[in-house]
């Protein structure tokens, strides 16, 4: 049976999940498991204070009944699966090298910063800040792979070095802003001023924004080969991206943004 940690009520303060990544929990039995112990608040309490513990640890565990109190879900987990059937807090696979989360909800803000490896995965909505820097840093997103079904915040991108960021609904103002490198792909839409400081990297929509910045030039309409080959990567991750027919190879490019270095892109598909 596989490890399952149920939450017995909603938490009154914001718990860290970190030391309940895959690579902390392999060779414990449930009963140590049960005995680590998390920061909740200002206090430490131990997990079967907050969970019902039940099953053995093989390489992949769930989390029943999660909720938006629970932060830093898979924090900088290398391997292994963690499913959570609900909601997630902030920082969920944060700084992951390695591994597969599946969120069966909706994740808080910060989402998938630092993240270098892996494959993060939200069927609900994400907030903001998703696969962004977080204060004081320099880097997002490093790599990795996010898909999220539903709907992204603000700043999705922000600094992001590397990586593939794709969102199944639509998302927020800024999207790619201070973005360095990577490929974020949105199939609704995006809200105002999209690649904001953008340096490098790709913006890949389906509809023309409604608001640009001055400081992306129009390229026009042309052949973008490489398409062909993005869309075969995305059919093991992603069914609606991976869908997109290999021939639909034409966008129209905007470069950008010329007030910094200006070789970031936005594809619009033809």
């Amino acid at each position: 049976m596989m490890l399952s940690l149920t939450l017995r009520e909603r938490p009154s303060q914001r718990v860290d999940m970190s030391p309940l990544s895959a690579d902390q929990l392999a060779g414990k039995s449930a009963a140590q498991v049960a005995a680590i112990e998390l920061a909740c608040g200002n206090r430490k309490v131990r997990v079967d204070s907050l969970f019902t513990v039940a099953g053995t640890y093989h390489s992949e565990f769930e989390i029943r009944g999660g909720c938006d109190m629970l932060d830093r879900i898979g924090d900088g987990m290398t391997h292994g699966s963690i499913i959570v059937r609900g909601d997630v807090g902030a920082y969920a696979g944060a700084r992951m090298k390695g591994g597969h989360i599946q969120v069966d909800g909706n994740a808080g803000a910060y989402a998938a910063t630092g993240m270098s490896g892996g494959v993060l995965r939200i069927t609900g909505n994400a907030g903001d800040f998703l696969a962004a820097a977080i204060p004081g840093a320099h880097r997002g997103m490093e790599g990795g792979t996010v898909v999220v079904a539903g709907d992204a915040g603000d700043r999705v991108g922000d600094h992001m070095r590397r990586g593939m960021v794709l969102i199944e609904g639509n998302a927020g103002d800024y999207c790619a802003s201070r973005m360095g490198a990577g490929t974020i792909a949105v199939w609704g839409r995006v809200g105002a001023s999209p690649g904001l400081g953008m340096k490098r990297g790709t913006l890949l929509l389906q509809a023309t924004p409604g608001h640009m910045l001055p400081t992306f030039s129009d390229c026009g309409t042309s052949t973008q080969g490489f398409l062909a080959l993005l869309v075969r990567s995305w059919r093991p991750v992603s069914e609606k991206f991976g869908g997109i027919s290999a021939t639909r190879i034409r966008a129209q490019r905007f470069m950008g943004d010329l007030a910094n270095e200006g070789r970031g892109e936005i594809l619009v598909w033809a």
